[in-house]
């Protein structure tokens, strides 16, 4: 018999099982590419950002909820898997949103908040999601509503629904200074940096659906290499610069009650761009190379995918003072300006810009230095060890009060210990 039972230990590090939920996750971020894939035209590209919006908020949602109490007991890995069947279930139905699956898609969007619901509420934060649950249950009615009425309809439900979860941290009392929501740094950010990486295999499978059938030849081999090394770029963008590290101690110094507004603003809304960046870079990837004849809609969803990653990491950067950022948001700008290539030239070129661009602003920073000052937080860099953890001073810089060391006797007034102690 399966017993539940409420958790108050955070997780260590993410889990095996954790990581095979991201792999589902990702599964419905395939196929919203897939609909892009299929209709390029404003409101085909509307559609999958109100989607990809509210499923990002579900995801955001279980990380949280694994980041409270790690899924070590049986009775909350059957409850994640069942989550993960609900994705599952909505992935499958996003290719006939438009038609008959817009009914499968809310039953399975119910399903995963049911579930994030009850699963929170075996941790120690479960007063804190009781403020939550309100407006979560909400989207979800409208959500599910929205595959009942027609399909030009639908669009307009999935937006009341985005919008009830954008303000949902503010008006669920998730930030501020009587949030009751705790974040376990380490965990919490080794976590959306593995989601990151998942994705990428994304845009490789894009590129294996868009070269497929075709002759493996010296043409078709350099592309894939190319596509390859701008990846490789954008791994090196967020975890080849010390930014992860930076995030984890920003974090770690934060106070308790300051940490859940750092992960809303420096994971949910900043890895929004990113992660839909690298929707649109697997759809400019997949048609370009499939269908072969440049356009100015394959081109814009390219240049704009790598544009709103850089965007995003930038956003990340100032959020939790992860780095330098004034190269990156010059390399955001310029990525737009790789559109009219893609256009005339083709998407090949374009890629092999926007990888030349990349490389070069990252050589740019690297010789520049972390002199940047917005590497620095209250006049530390954002390698140094953290201020405060969980009330005390860092391990090997013991904390002084009321002039006392922590372990030994009061201090002299000219800050000497007595030699007696």
């Amino acid at each position: 018999m399966v017993r539940l039972r409420r958790a108050g230990t955070q997780p260590a590090g993410v889990s095996t099982l954790e990581l095979f939920f991201d792999l589902v996750f990702v599964f419905t971020l395939m196929q919203l590419t897939g609909l892009l894939e299929h209709d390029l035209s404003p409101v085909g590209v509307l559609r999958v950002l109100l989607l990809f919006g509210v499923l990002w908020w579900m995801y955001g949602a279980f990380a949280w909820v694994t980041n409270a109490a790690a899924p070590t007991d049986p009775g909350r890995r059957v409850l994640l898997v069942v989550a993960m069947a609900g994705f599952l279930v909505m992935a499958l139905a996003l290719p006939q949103i438009t038609g008959p699956g817009g009914i499968a898609f809310g039953l399975g969007y119910l399903v995963v908040v049911l579930v994030h619901l009850a699963l929170f509420g075996l941790t120690e934060a479960w007063r804190a999601i009781l403020r939550v649950a309100p407006f979560n249950l909400l989207a979800a009615v409208l959500v599910l509503a929205a595959g009942f009425l027609p399909g030009s309809v639908r669009p307009w439900l999935w937006a009341v629904a985005l919008a009830v979860q954008i303000v949902t941290p503010h008006l669920g009392r998730v930030v501020g200074g009587d949030s009751q929501f705790r974040i376990a740094p380490d965990h919490f950010v080794e976590r959306h940096g593995l989601l990151l990486i998942v994705a990428f295999g994304e845009s490789v499978v894009s590129l294996g659906k868009g070269v497929a059938g075709h002759p493996v030849d010296l043409r078709l081999t350099a592309t894939a290499v190319l596509v390859l090394a701008l990846l490789a770029m954008l791994w090196w963008v967020y975890f080849g610069a010390g930014a992860v590290d930076a995030a984890v101690a920003r974090m770690r110094r934060a106070e308790p009650a300051q940490r859940p507004r750092l992960a809303v603003y420096g994971f949910f809304y900043s890895y929004t761009p990113m992660m839909l960046g690298i929707v649109l870079l697997s759809a400019g990837v997949a048609i370009g190379l499939g269908h072969g004849r440049p356009s100015w809609p394959v081109a814009a969803v390219t240049a704009l995918g790598i544009a709103g990653y850089l965007a995003g990491d930038v956003c990340f950067r100032r959020v939790l003072s992860a780095g330098p950022v004034a190269v990156r948001t010059c390399l955001a700008v310029l990525a737009l300006g790789t559109a009219p290539v893609g256009r005339y030239a083709g998407v090949v070129a374009q890629l092999a810009a926007l990888a030349l661009l990349v490389a070069a602003g990252l050589a740019v920073e690297a010789a520049r230095g972390p002199a940047d000052p917005s590497a620095a937080v209250d006049g530390r860099g954002p390698a140094d060890p953290p201020l405060v953890v969980d009330g005390r001073g860092p391990v090997d810089q013991p904390l002084v009060v009321d002039g006392r060391g922590p372990e030994g006797p009061p201090a002299a007034p000219d800050g000497t210990v007595p030699t007696g102690a």
